[in-house]
């Protein structure tokens, strides 16, 4: 079977880390319960959020790096290279469950308000450890706020079956990862979780964004870029995304509320998230429409300095995630010890933006240095080869 995947070319678009960057903040502030910052992020202005960006995007970078090494070097080195960077992102998991169990039930016992413990789903791991702790390490247990990455893993766990097909017949592949969505969402599949309970991020719904990510990374937009640059489909999907505006403003208010019959609001409230309603495709796919219309991959407002931030952090998504859901819930703590002061509000959300910039610009500077010394350590052989041959030419031609 033929190779048929048209990659994007080799190099980082910048636009995947700014957005991932953006996922990354809005993910901590929408993590803060009575955050006021969490208002501006995009969960409150329309279906799709952060989430649905980031696994989008998790999608079309799995297709480009893992995809490349298949074409070059065969599927068996693209899965030893999926199944590490799963492993490594499972190890992170564990690590992150542990830390922020622990932070929890510090934080808990020493304000003395064990709400917090039921609130975040500990409470259970504190009265069965042994239990639970097996149950992590199946993905089946995690307190409040660590659902994303577990979906991850299993997604980019389970890509390299398909990445053999996908390289070669990228829209089968699509409209099979379709058929997985439609018959979840109506045979009502889902995984368990510990005690009880289903995904809040149903696996067999949520591949669709990630399949769909993928597809886009191997041809597809290439191949519906002719459609998606006409007048009409930018127009339709401005106008789709100013209708999600109008009924998520709606269904948060009840005054506006009001104002719209019942039967246009029904459908979409509640917005359907742990089975992907179609209707968060969509938007998303909407945004993407406009996005790419009004930013190219050179453009300069990815020079700009105040994309830099976002953009480092999108550099270091793994760990500024990880750092950003311990963080989130210290920012809870403080705002709850001050009894939702608005000003402790900002500053929490401002401080762990901050902190979460910072972090992204040590890791830049810490594996620049690695760079610098793994380099240096393979040059200093060949250098004293170098000196060597040098020190030795004058002797050669006395003789």
């Amino acid at each position: 079977m033929q190779v048929r995947a048209n990659l994007p070319l080799v190099g980082r678009d910048l636009r995947l880390d700014l957005f991932r960057g953006l996922a990354n903040w809005a993910i901590f502030l929408d993590h803060i319960p009575h955050e006021v910052m969490s208002s501006i992020t995009t969960r409150n202005y329309g279906f799709s959020d952060a989430a649905d960006l980031f696994v989008f995007i998790s999608g079309y970078t799995a297709a480009c790096v893992f995809g490349r090494i298949m074409i070059e070097r065969g599927w068996a080195a693209a899965a030893s290279k999926l199944a590490r960077r799963a492993a490594k992102l499972y190890a992170a998991h564990i690590i992150v469950l542990a830390l922020y169990i622990a932070v929890v039930g510090g934080v808990s016992r020493g304000l003395h308000d064990p709400d917090d413990l039921n609130q975040f789903n500990v409470a259970i791991f504190m009265s069965h450890p042994l239990w639970e702790i097996s149950q992590a390490l199946l993905l089946r247990y995690r307190p409040v706020n660590l659902d994303v990455l577990p979906l991850y893993i299993l997604l980019l766990g389970t890509f390299a079956p398909a990445l053999w097909l996908m390289v070669r017949k990228p829209t089968l592949v699509l409209v099979g990862s379709l058929a997985v969505y439609f018959a979840a969402r109506h045979f009502g599949w889902n995984l368990a979780t510990s005690p009880s309970g289903l995904w809040y991020f149903n696996p067999f719904s949520w591949q669709l964004l990630f399949f769909l990510g993928a597809w886009t990374a191997f041809g597809g937009a290439h191949a519906v870029q002719p459609v998606l640059r006409t007048r009409t489909v930018f127009y339709v999907a401005v106008g789709f995304i100013v209708f999600a505006f109008v009924v998520t403003m709606a269904a948060h208010s009840s005054g506006l509320g009001n104002l719209l019959p019942h039967w246009i609001l029904q459908p979409f409230d509640p917005n359907d998230k742990t089975n992907l309603a179609p209707y968060r495709v969509v938007h998303l796919i909407a945004i993407a429409v406009v996005v790419i219309r009004f930013l190219a991959a050179d453009s300069p407002i990815l020079q700009w300095r105040l994309s830099a931030p976002l953009i480092k952090c999108g550099q270091h998504s793994l760990e500024v995630f990880c750092i950003g859901i311990v963080l989130s819930f210290c920012a809870h703590a403080a705002i709850e010890t001050s009894l939702d002061s608005l000003w402790v509000q900002i500053f929490v959300g401002t401080v762990g933006i901050l902190f979460l910039t910072a972090s992204a610009h040590y890791l830049t500077w810490h594996k620049g240095q690695d760079r610098a010394a793994l380099l240096a350590k393979v040059l200093r052989p060949l250098l004293k080869l170098e000196m060597h041959r040098i020190h030795r030419e004058p002797r050669r031609r006395f003789q």
